[in-house]
């Protein structure tokens, strides 16, 4: 059977398509939530070790701990 498609109506919602607003974070790449969140499970670990190679002697590793949850989250949410 052949059908005919409407080309006016198909051109019509590809604009509507491309005219939605994107979001708009920080990050330089096209993400979603999951995205986010691994990029902030990621950036936990870096600077969980970093701060025990570097810092643990000075500053407890909790400091690491609140850095690195409130840099996820502000990741995850504003990213």
């Amino acid at each position: 059977m052949d059908q005919l498609i409407d080309l006016d109506a198909a051109d019509e919602e590809a604009a509507r398509v491309a005219a939605a607003p994107k979001r708009q974070g920080f990050l330089p790449i096209v993400t979603n939530w999951f995205d986010r969140l691994f990029i902030g499970i990621y950036l936990f670990v870096a600077i969980e070790l970093l701060w025990m190679r570097f810092l643990e002697q000075a500053i407890p590793l909790t400091g690491a701990h609140v850095l690195a949850l409130v840099l996820g989250v502000l990741i995850i949410w504003k990213g």
